[in-house]
């Protein structure tokens, strides 16, 4: 997050009149500030890189490129800031699918609008948000992870494997700073290390896995 704490998004959706809608509510918030929508999944990664957002509010049914897969194209291309999907899907598999593919979060658009905007800030903070509907999916995931990543835990560092606990207990990268007495960039750095090492897509990713295996 930038250092006035301004929570600086992106909106990716193909539906002119929601973007608008989106817009509209954000320009209401001093504490959040648009930098730019994309209708399609090719322009949301060339925003996204071009202009470093905090947090990239998604859709998820998108014409042309997916939003699973501009999610994933994201990933791939080493963009590590936040991603909320704002989708009318609450299917079991798209929650699941975009959990492990590197959403931060999945927000149904039935959402009041003060509910989506407090999604946004607890996200961009380092929380995991999922509609209320829709929280029963962790539990499914969390049953449904593979060991995989545990040969690959001695390639962690001791701090690395530190703040792997931490986001095991939900703690947003600024409380993590505050317990460990690090700056909140530092922690920023070690999460997408070990995320790379452990071969997480997501925060979420990692939270699920280290809450079944550590």
């Amino acid at each position: 997050m930038s250092s006035n704490d301004t929570v600086r998004v992106l909106i990716v959706d193909d539906h002119p009149m929601m973007r608008k809608g989106i817009r509209d509510l954000l320009e209401l918030e001093p504490d959040l500030a648009l930098i730019g929508d994309a209708a399609s999944g090719e322009e949301a990664i060339r925003l996204a890189v071009a202009n470093e957002p905090d947090v990239i509010l998604l859709d998820l049914n998108m014409r042309g490129m997916s939003g699973l897969d501009t999610l994933r194209n994201l990933r791939d291309a080493d963009i590590f800031c936040r991603i909320l999907v704002f989708t009318v899907s609450d299917n079991r598999q798209d929650v699941l699918a975009c959990l492990r593919n590197g959403a931060d979060g999945y927000v149904l658009k039935d959402a009041e609008p003060e509910d989506l905007l407090d999604s946004i800030r607890r996200v961009a903070a380092g929380q995991t948000v999922i509609s209320d509907e829709l929280a029963h999916v962790l539990a499914d995931a969390i049953k449904q992870r593979d060991n995989g990543p545990a040969s690959r835990l001695e390639q962690l560092t001791s701090r690395e494997r530190e703040i792997l606990e931490k986001i095991r207990a939900g703690l947003s990268n600024k409380m993590i700073g505050a317990e460990l007495n690090i700056t909140e960039g530092t922690v920023k750095v070690h999460v997408k290390n070990l995320l790379k090492k452990m071969q997480f897509r997501s925060r979420v990713e990692a939270a699920v896995w280290a809450a079944e295996n550590l």
